[in-house]
C-alpha cells in the first residue's frame, strides 16, 4: 500500500528527574535527508539515531528534535561569569518606551556555555542510547501510522485520476477510426468539386495513396495501447507493499509522453479536447506522486 512522505510523530520519556520530548516531522523529498537535533550532552548518540531512521524510512526530509528538561538533579555547574555576560548583553537591548523588560534567568541558564551536564560514563551512555532508541521507535511508529493513513488517501486519489484518464482514452479510441473516414469523405468531396467542369479525371490509386498516407500519419493505436498499459501498471504498482514513489513518477512521465504524441498526431478537435483533459489529470498524478515514499 502507498505510504505518504508527510507525517508527524511525537513521544516522551521521563527517568530520574529528566524528561525527554521527541518530535519527528517529515515532508516530501526525492531522497532521504535527515536533520537530527540533539542536546549537546546527547550528541554522542547521533550516529545510532541516524542508523535507526535510515533503517525505517526510505525517502523524505526528516526533522528529528529531542528536548530535555531536568528537575535540577543532573545539573553539574553553572558558569556565573557566562551567565552574567548574557544578562549584560540582554540588558542593553532597546525596548519601546513604557515596556519593562524581564530577563528569565532559568531560560538564560539554558544558553550555550552557561550550564554543564555531568560527564557520563560508558554505562550511562549505553543507557541513554537505549532510552533514545526506544523513544525514537515510538515516535517513528506514530509517524509511520500517520504516513500510512495519508497514503490511503493518496492511493484512492491516484486510482481515481487513473480511471478518469481511462474514460477519456476510451473516447479517443472510439473516435480515432472515424477521423480517417471523415478525411476520406472530405478529400473525395474536394476532388469532385475541383474536377467538376474541369474535363479531367483523378486516378483512384492516387486518391487511395493520399488517404493511406494520412491514415499512417494519424494512426494513434500504438500510443493508445501504450498509455493503457501504463495505466494498468500504475494501478498495479499502487497496490505494492514497498516504496513505489519513483516508479509512479516515471510512469506518470511516460503517460504524459504518450498523451502528447496522441495530441500531435490525431489532427481532430474532439480527440484534442480529450487529450487536454488527460494531460490535466496526468499533471495532477505527477503532483501527487511527489509525496509518495
Amino acid at each position: 500500500m502507498i505510504v505518504s512522505m508527510t507525517g508527524y510523530g511525537a513521544a516522551q520519556h521521563t527517568e530520574n528527574g529528566v524528561s525527554l520530548a521527541l518530535e519527528l516531522r517529515t515532508v516530501n523529498n526525492r531522497y532521504l535527508k535527515l536533520s537530527i537535533k540533539l542536546p549537546e550532552h546527547l550528541q554522542f548518540a547521533e550516529s545510532d539515531i541516524d542508523k535507526l531512521l535510515r533503517h525505517r524510512l526510505a525517502r523524505g526530509t526528516v526533522s528529528y528534535t529531542v528536548r530535555v528538561r531536568s528537575d535540577g538533579t543532573m545539573l553539574k555547574a553553572v558558569d556565573l561569569t557566562a551567565l552574567q555576560r548574557y544578562v549584560d548583553v540582554l540588558s542593553q537591548v532597546r525596548v519601546p518606551a513604557g515596556v519593562q523588560p524581564v530577563i528569565d534567568l532559568a531560560t538564560v541558564a539554558l544558553l550555550p556555555g552557561v550550564s554543564e551536564s555531568p560527564d557520563m560514563d560508558d554505562e550511562a551512555k549505553r543507557r541513554c542510547v537505549e532510552v533514545l532508541t526506544e523513544l525514537t521507535n515510538r515516535g517513528l511508529n506514530a509517524l509511520i501510522d500517520m504516513r500510512r493513513e495519508e497514503g490511503r488517501i493518496l492511493h484512492d486519489d491516484l486510482l481515481g485520476c487513473s480511471e478518469a484518464i481511462r474514460k477519456h482514452l476510451a473516447l479517443i479510441a472510439a473516435r480515432a477510426p472515424g477521423v480517417i473516414d471523415e478525411y476520406r469523405e472530405r478529400l473525395r468531396t474536394r476532388v469532385a468539386a475541383l474536377m467538376q467542369g474541369g474535363g479531367f479525371q483523378l486516378e483512384a490509386d492516387g486518391l487511395l495513396r493520399e488517404i493511406a498516407v494520412f491514415a499512417e500519419r494519424c494512426d494513434i493505436s500504438e500510443e493508445i495501447s501504450r498509455l493503457t498499459s501504463h495505466l494498468d501498471q500504475f494501478a498495479e504498482v499502487c497496490d505494492r507493499d514497498e516504496q513505489v514513489g519513483r516508479t509512479l513518477d516515471f510512469l506518470a512521465q511516460e503517460m504524459l509522453r504518450e498523451a502528447n504524441t496522441i495530441g500531435s498526431k490525431s489532427n481532430d478537435a474532439a480527440i484534442a479536447r480529450n487529450v487536454v483533459e488527460i494531460k490535466g489529470l496526468i499533471d495532477r498524478l505527477k503532483e501527487q506522486v511527489q509525496n509518495v515514499e
